[in-house]
């Protein structure tokens, strides 16, 4: 039998090369007791090579598993060693283990970065000598496990810059699920392409990125497939409220309301299984969430009644999603609150449900500090200006403006062309609104021009992404600055 000094396995180690970055990769040791020619080593290459959509690398050494069951300082130790095998070479699961019973049967372990699997023994068939299908399902399960847990920063990291982590994640798994490994069974697919549509909806939400929309829709999609209702309902509800708001993002970015439409009835079709007396916090998020799609249809929409909806959505939301029980909660939907009642307060006269919208949005911003969740303060302080731009062209003077134009550069602190493009757009034309308004009340065209600048800033993301409903708006707002700045030269001239 072959034995391995470890002098030797360091420098085997150092001549294998690094994953590629382009599939997630599945490194293989050497089988303790192996004969000479590494015969059942050579099994599981030529099956796991067999496998789509992963990349396979040959560890050129073994790791000692020690007895069968036994678990102990050995065990722990060849696992230590392991995870810095796959640190060393970028990759995400490896098979490890030994052969049994004269080679015919191997029992082998698997290992991620988080896991490391119970030993588990394969016989080889006798005349082709080929692992059985139950490898497959057991190395699926891992891969697919190890696949979520790289995706896990989409919504374990909610709230923070997360386009450079997830890009490469996002390449690795369009690959992997463009050829699923075998063994795969229904609830893993549905995890693996829901995963897949979340990681999509964060890089769209961040790079501006089209494509993203599109592919985060069809995660989705496809996961809702193998998700029967009437099987795994809770699953089949989760997987509905994430369906809308794939549809909500495509619906913001698109013109007309059909997307929107149909965020809103997937959200109220996973309100029937998420109810609040039988899941209470699944029920508030999917109504924050419905509150989100009734929002975006009623700012498209003349009448005031979507948008009382969604106030009455996000106060159904509240009464679950307390301060002292779920804070990160709380102020997401107090600053939605705040959003839909300053919609409200532009269309009625007064300025008391905008006063509320401002308390809502300072609200908010106690919990949302910039230290803690960057993203979403940089949010508040934009949906801030907005309300308090609207407070300040309904008031004399020009006190309410200014807050807002300040509001708006603290969102440029974190909302940053480069980083964050869609974002930095829309924060640009809501500065330029406000700008606008105080330059027409100074009579001062040197405030207009920043406001021209601001609005061609953003018009310039909005082509570049297409975001059409936007770029209407922004089109609309430079030529009302450019004509008043023609206005203003025109009464100073004969002054």
């Amino acid at each position: 039998m072959r034995k391995l000094p470890w002098p030797s396995i360091v420098r085997w180690m150092r001549d294998v090369p690094a994953a590629s970055g382009e599939r997630f990769a599945i490194l293989i040791a050497d089988l303790e007791d192996d004969d000479d020619h590494l015969s059942n080593t050579r099994h599981i290459v030529d099956a796991l090579e067999r496998q789509p959509g992963v990349e396979i690398l040959r560890a050129n050494a073994a790791l000692k598993v020690g007895d069968v069951g036994r678990v102990g300082d050995a065990r722990s130790e060849s696992e230590r060693t392991g995870r810095e095998w796959l640190r060393d070479k970028d990759a995400d699961v490896l098979v490890w283990g030994r052969v049994k019973g004269h080679g015919r049967s191997l029992f082998l372990r698997f290992l991620t970065l988080e896991d490391g699997l119970p030993g588990q023994s394969y016989g080889l068939d006798e005349s082709t000598l080929e692992l059985p299908a139950a490898f497959d399902k057991h190395l699926a399960v891992v891969l697919s496990g190890a696949v979520i847990s790289a995706a896990a920063p989409a919504w374990k990291r909610a709230g923070n810059y997360l386009v450079a982590l997830l890009r490469p994640v996002y390449k690795r798994m369009r690959a992997l699920l463009e050829q699923l490994p075998k063994g795969l069974e229904q609830g893993h697919l549905a995890e693996l392409w829901l995963s897949y549509g979340l990681v999509c909806g964060v890089l769209a939400n961040q790079a501006g990125d089209d494509e993203f929309l599109q592919e985060s829709e069809r995660g989705v999609r496809m996961a809702l497939a193998q998700l029967p209702r009437e099987h795994v309902p809770e699953g089949w509800a989760q997987t509905q409220n994430n369906l809308g708001a794939a549809l909500l993002r495509l619906g913001e970015r698109e013109e007309g309301t059909a997307r929107l439409e149909e965020a809103v009835a997937a959200y109220r079709a996973a309100l029937e299984v998420r109810t609040r007396d039988v899941l209470p916090l699944d029920w508030a998020q999917t109504q924050n969430n419905l509150g989100n799609a009734l929002l975006r249809l009623g700012e498209r929409e003349e009448g005031p009644a979507q948008l009382e909806e969604a106030v009455v959505a996000y106060r159904a939301a509240l009464e679950v999603r307390t301060r002292v029980l779920l804070p990160l909660d709380w102020a997401q939907t107090q600053n939605n609150l705040g959003a839909a009642l300053k919609r409200l307060g532009e269309r009625e006269e007064g300025t008391v449900r905008l006063e509320e919208a401002v308390v809502a949005y300072r609200a908010a911003l106690e919990v949302r500090t910039r230290d803690l969740l960057p993203l979403d303060w940089a949010q508040t302080q934009n949906n801030l200006g907005n309300a308090l731009r609207c407070l300040g062209e309904r008031e004399e003077g020009t006190a309410r403006l200014e807050e807002a134009v300040v509001a708006y550069r603290s969102a440029f602190e974190v909302r940053t062309r480069d980083l964050l493009p869609l974002d930095w757009a829309q924060t640009q034309n809501n500065l330029g609104n406000a700008l606008m308004r105080l330059g027409e009340r100074e009579e001062r065209t040197a405030r207009l021009e920043e406001a021209m600048t601001a609005f061609r800033g953003a018009l310039e993301i909005y082509e570049q992404a297409s975001p059409h409903y936007y770029a209407v708006l922004v089109r609309n707002n430079l030529q009302r600055v450019e004509a008043a700045i023609v206005q203003l030269n025109a009464v100073l001239l004969d002054t």
